[in-house]
């Protein structure tokens, strides 16, 4: 299907100032104003002052649960939905907010596509400093992520799974508002994250949607009542446009798992193909997993979805399903079977704990700047990424130190961008004489 046709009754267009006036004195928008808006967006008729004026209203006047679902289905609609009713097996796709460490997708779409399920995962740009799903993928040598919508469509029929890159043709007028929305703080709304992140995941064909809402420092959501806020808000307009959807809201308040980084993070989820890693990795994509399954249909009860993610993830299948999808991108599958062979730091030093006592806090967003300023990350366009560098061994929340002991291990190419990176990594690590009691993962599930 490409871009939209509906047939529209007649409607006399007002002016762009009467319906900044109309948001930001609180009341609704209708179908007709909404879809005019996303016109005019994509069309370049509303000038650029007046949409973010726009989108600020909306960000403090918020949109009611109906005008959310139509923005969403509107800005789907703007640009093309791909079909993939010729796949008969059940389509789920999985999204996070995004945050420190977090390499469950990695894992998560392998073990989906072992288990029968087809994931057509597109990744977009994630926030701030946060590594994304692409670029640890991208340490693979010679993998694409940059396919088109035939290719896509093609390799998930084929081998059940596929994780590029967001490809413009999906969702534009998301795109123009993102933009925007970036230039004006206006990221944190949640009506616009709703439909920001619906419209582009429906768009890529998917039946339902297993969704990680993350907050916490380490998230573009700090507070727990908004993140449990906008899993509500995501699950009930997913439902009204008939998608399956489910969300948890997890505890991004360190980083997840034992390292951040590219390759590193990479390894890690190699590990967790094999039934190892650390235990929080393997909670949380067991919780994720179980929630996939179900929604397929592939498992009907709680012990059936659990047996089949265990049994996937110690079986080697779902790991031969990570090597079939990054073959079917052009990389090279002996880096799955022998991780040894990813790009090592040429020096690898401690971060030394200044104390004895407990891990008390940990910010993970600090962890992030100072992986990004190892060369984890892009500072500008046209840089490369040292897919090498990064921590490992994070110690965690709870746990008790020495002086002395390593709170970390930094593994680094260059000393001046080192320097710039431990200002954060010192700064991120806060400890106490007392044990504190570490945050459950899984705060909220709602369905």
């Amino acid at each position: 299907m490409s871009k939209r046709n509906i047939p529209q009754r007649r409607f006399i267009k007002p002016s762009f100032t009467a319906l900044i006036e109309k948001k930001r004195d609180g009341q609704e928008f209708t179908q007709e104003e909404i879809r005019y808006i996303i016109d005019s967006t994509l069309d370049g008729e509303m000038p650029h002052h007046q949409l973010s004026a726009l989108l600020m209203a909306i960000y403090f006047q918020q949109m009611s649960a109906q005008e959310t679902a139509i923005l969403t289905e509107e800005m789907m609609l703007s640009g093309e939905v791909i079909d993939l009713s010729h796949i008969a097996k059940p389509k789920i796709d999985k999204y996070s907010t995004g945050g420190v460490g977090d390499k469950t997708s990695l894992v998560l779409v392998p073990l989906a596509m072992a288990a029968g399920v087809v994931v057509p995962m597109m990744c977009s740009p994630e926030h701030d400093y946060v590594i994304g799903t692409l670029e640890k993928l991208s340490s693979v040598p010679g993998l694409k992520t940059h396919l088109t919508v035939d290719q896509f469509t093609h390799q998930l029929a084929k081998i059940n799974g596929a994780i590029i890159s967001q490809t413009p043709d999906l969702a534009p007028a998301d795109a123009k508002f993102l933009e925007i929305r970036k230039e004006t703080g206006t990221i944190p709304s949640l009506p616009l994250i709703t439909g920001s992140v619906l419209s582009k995941k429906l768009a890529e064909g998917s039946e339902g949607l297993v969704i990680d809402v993350k907050w916490g420092n380490g998230s573009f959501i700090k507070d727990l009542e908004q993140a449990k806020q906008l899993a509500r808000a995501m699950t009930r307009v997913g439902r009204s446009l008939k998608r399956r959807c489910v969300a948890l809201v997890t505890d991004m308040n360190q980083p997840l798992g034992d390292t951040v980084g590219t390759s590193l993070e990479l390894k890690e989820a190699i590990k967790l193909l094999k039934g190892e890693g650390p235990e929080d990795m393997k909670e949380l994509v067991l919780k994720l997993g179980m929630e996939i399954v179900r929604l397929a249909g592939v498992a009907g009860s709680t012990l059936s979805a659990k047996q089949t993610v265990e049994r996937h993830l110690t079986d080697g299948t779902a790991l031969e399903k990570l090597k079939e999808l990054v073959k079917a991108q052009g990389g090279d599958p002996s880096y799955i079977d022998d991780p040894e062979k990813f790009p090592k730091a040429k020096y690898i030093r401690k971060l030394p704990a200044p104390k004895r006592g407990y891990v008390h806090t940990i910010n993970a967003a600090m962890i992030a700047r100072g992986v990004h300023l190892l060369g984890a990350g892009k500072e500008k366009t046209g840089d490369k990424i040292d897919y090498a560098v990064g921590v490992s061994e994070i110690k965690k929340v709870g746990t008790q130190v020495k002086q002395g002991e390593p709170l970390m291990m930094i593994h680094y190419n260059d000393e001046a961008k080192l320097e710039q990176a431990l200002n954060y990594f010192k700064d991120a690590y806060r400890l106490a004489p007392k044990r504190p009691t570490p945050p459950p993962l899984v705060v909220e599930r709602v369905a």
